[in-house]
């Protein structure tokens, strides 16, 4: 018997939930999913990567308090076909990256941007594909 099987989804507390779903899904192109308000009174809305299983919690719950997001606290990471083409993408919104594309000393190649609260999203560019190709 294992004692946890499957990772189903992680959970963020924002204070805007409008502006924190709508940046999942115009900048990094997920999927809501659902919408629903949890028995204590949280409004709770369900993204999913198309790529993944795993959901993303974006919940709002103002009588808990203003969220504030400690630095380097937590981050998401997505992987990305190029981060020359995200790069782009990113531009066309009017946003850019918070950290350019870095290779690390195992060739993988990520980059990160904010989102809204102040989270971190780590972008990874798949392997194979050449820094700055797209």
């Amino acid at each position: 018997m294992s004692l946890a099987n499957k990772l189903l989804h992680t959970r963020y507390r924002v204070n805007d939930l409008e502006r924190t779903v709508r940046f999942y899904r115009e900048v990094l192109g997920l999927v809501e999913l659902r919408r629903h308000k949890s028995p204590r009174g949280s409004e709770l809305a369900f993204l999913k990567a198309p790529e993944s299983e795993e959901l993303i919690e974006i919940c709002s719950f103002p009588n808990s308090g203003p969220v504030q997001v400690q630095t380097d606290l937590t981050h998401l990471a997505f992987e990305v076909d190029s981060l020359e083409a995200f790069g782009q993408h990113l531009a066309k919104l009017g946003l850019k990256y918070s950290d350019d594309p870095t290779t690390s000393s195992a060739g993988t190649v990520f980059a990160f941007i904010d989102a809204p609260e102040g989270y971190e999203i780590e972008l990874i560019q798949k392997s194979g594909v050449t820094a700055g190709a797209s």
